[in-house]
Order: C-alpha cells, then structure tokens, then sequence
C-alpha cells in the first residue's frame, strides 16, 4: 500500500541523496587504480578509480589538477583525497578530487610490464621472426567480434578497396571472461585453413580492461606460433597492446589493418593500363628495331661473305678470351695480397699475442671489464691470464 504523504519526485529524492552524501562525506582519501582517463581540451581531467570491487567517476578540475607533479597513466595506482558529490542530471555521485599521489604501479599495467619484458627476453618480439605480409592476398582470415562495428569497418574496407577479396570470418570474445581463450582458438582454427593468406586481429577501443584478452600469454604465444602471417588492429592508435609486440605487423586501427593488407583495385587498373599501353608501344618499337637490324644484315657485306664474317668474329673471341684469362688473373693476384694482408691484420689483433707479453682480462658478470669505474667491488672478478684463469672474490665494502 502506498502512502502519498511519503511521495519524492525523482528530483526531491536526488536532492536528498546528494544533501545526505555530500555532508556526510565532505573530505575523504581513497586508493584505487585509475581507468579510462581522459585530459580534455577544457583542461579537466575525467577518470574511473576502481579496486577489484568496485569503480567510482572521479573528475579533477583544472587548476587544481596543475599541482599534480606527475601524467597520470591508466593502470596507475594513486590516492586521490576530495569529497563526494552527486550529478543531478544523471543521478551519478563520483568523487571530486582536489589532490591526488601516485600509491604505486596499478596491477594490471604491473602484469603487462612484466609478461611483456618476459616475452622479449625470449626473443617473441625479435624482427627476425617477423612474417613479410603477401602483397596481394586472395582470402584473408579475420579474429574478432562478429557483431561487433569494427568488423563491420573491416568489411566495408575490403569492399571499397578489393572486392574479389575473400574474407573468413572466426568469431571470437574480444573481452570480459574467456575472451583469451576464444582469440587463441579461432587463431588455431583459421591456421587449420591452407590458403588463407593473412589474418588479422583486431577490436575497437576499450580501457585497459577491455583490452586484456590481448594482454594474456595464451594469445601472444598463439600469434607468435601461427604458420600465417597476422596482422593486428586492436583499440585505438594510441593502445598498444601484447598482440602488438609479438604480431608480424602492427596496424593503429582495425580499419587500417585491412586497409594495410588489401590493395587498391584503383591502382591495380591503372597498373594494367598503363602497362596496356606501355606493352603495346614497347612491341611497335622493338618490332621496328628489329625490322631495321634485319633490312642492314640482308645488305651488309657479312651477309654475303659469310667465311669472312665467321673468321672475324673467331679473331674477336680470341682477343676477347685473352683478355678475361689476363683480367681473371690479375683479379686473382689482388685478392691474393689483400687476403695476406687481412692474414697479417688478424695475427697482430690475436688477443692471445697480448696475454702472452703479461696483459690480463677482468671479466664480471660475463662481460669484460674495460674501465676502472665499471668494477664492481661486491661482485667476483675472472682474471685471464695466457696461461691460465683466476676467479677472485672482491672484499665488501
């Protein structure tokens, strides 16, 4: 049963929320990792803090976001003191800051730091593993959402630029639980497919969060081990991602990852007409040429000689064979003293030559010391001498 006396107006109710959190929390400090920031052109700041719970909008004003010493980043963890106020228009309370310290590194920027320094040191993100992208693909595999715009994007890419090309569409979860698995799988599946010349993976823009399925090893390893070429366009130009390191190329956008691998049929039928054209006019000419060489031979001397022309043309190999032996061996004799002389180079360089007349090599760390400022009294030295090698442990200081 409802009682009318006790009947708020949407906007009555909305006063009462914002009076009651607003005088209730009117300085308060909170530590939480920073999502989705944006600086706009007025100056403000706009961000999420969040924990593994929970996220509040926070929003900083500038001028006072001036005093911050440092760029806030998405995945940092700060503490952020203000108070707590409510928008009307939106029925949204958010937390309006007046000062904000960096507590740390956020978690998720943490993880990607670390599994991206473990996949370099590994050698995934190496150029020598880097698969060149073919230049006119016939059926080009896609990973991504199937219902998704960016899809949609690369559809309309192909369309306009290469028709005739084919697209292979293996949908995947680009975010939230399973997403990593999804990617990897469609990977497999479109590998398992022998004529597919390039696949691309991609997704529109996201926070960090929405972005991480590209973040996990599972997918880095996938792309790195897949027999095609792949090509990623995953969030915005500014979101780098795992996916990107390990990928054969890197494109800022879905979009530009099809404009990348598809060419211009624009192009492709000015390259035919002019080479039409340019064939054509090669063939009148060459037929010409050669209806003149042929005109000169029938009336030439040669013609009607023909012993006379053949000794000739024998004297001429002749003089020209004494020439390539005299030129083959005075080529020889030059490579001859330049190798004595590189031979002679490498003896005096002998690092054995010198630890014979008494020098030593310190070595630390595996790696030669050169200067005195570069040893390491904590650390154990190697000496090398000619005839033998010395480990020595340095005092403490």
């Amino acid at each position: 049963m409802f009682f009318e006396e006790n009947l708020y107006t949407v906007s009555q109710l909305t006063k009462e929320i914002k009076q009651t959190l607003e005088e209730g929390f009117p300085q308060i400090s909170v530590i939480g990792e920073i999502s989705n920031f944006k600086a706009h052109a007025s100056g403000h700041w706009y961000f999420n803090l969040k924990d593994a719970g929970a996220v509040i909008s926070v929003t900083m004003w500038k001028g006072i976001n001036n005093y911050v010493f440092f760029s806030p980043q998405d995945g940092m963890k700060v503490i952020v003191n203000g108070r707590i106020t409510v928008y009307p228009p939106r029925g949204n309370y958010q937390l309006d800051a007046r000062s904000m310290k960096p507590a740390g590194v956020g978690e998720l920027q943490a993880a990607f730091e670390k599994l991206k320094q473990k996949l370099a040191t590994e050698g995934l993100f190496d150029e020598q593993h880097k698969k060149s992208i073919p230049v006119m693909p016939m059926k080009i595999g896609i990973v991504t959402a199937s219902d998704g715009a960016a899809f949609r994007d690369m559809i309309s890419v192909a369309e306009r630029r290469f028709p005739v090309v084919e697209l292979i569409i293996a949908p995947a979860k680009v975010q939230g639980a399973g997403a990593a698995e999804s990617i990897v799988a469609s990977l497999k599946a479109l590998n398992k497919i022998t004529d597919i010349d390039v696949i691309i993976v991609g997704r529109g823009g996201g926070s960090i969060e929405d972005l991480w399925a590209f973040n996990e090893e599972i997918v880095a390893r996938a792309i790195f081990n897949s027999k095609i070429p792949v090509v990623t366009g995953i969030g915005h130009e500014v979101d780098f991602t795992i996916a990107d390191f390990v990928s054969d190329l890197r494109a800022p956008t879905p979009s530009a990852a099809m404009e990348i691998v598809t060419p211009d049929e624009t192009d492709i039928f000015a390259f035919i007409n002019d080479f039409s054209y340019t064939a054509t006019d090669q063939i009148e000419q060459m037929c010409q040429s050669n209806f003149r060489a042929v005109i000169q031979i029938i009336n030439s001397y040669g013609f009607r000689m023909p012993l006379d022309l053949l000794r000739r043309r024998s004297q001429q190999i002749d003089s020209a064979l004494y020439r390539i032996n005299k030129n083959i061996d005075r080529k020889l004799l030059i490579e001859q003293n330049r190798l004595s002389l590189l031979s002679k180079s490498l003896e005096s360089h002998d690092i054995n030559k010198s630890l014979k007349k008494g020098f030593v090599l310190v070595k630390q760390d595996s790696a030669f010391v050169l200067r005195s400022k570069n040893f390491n009294f904590d650390k154990p030295a190697l000496l090398k001498f000619f005839d033998d090698e010395i480990t020595i442990n340095t005092p403490k200081n």
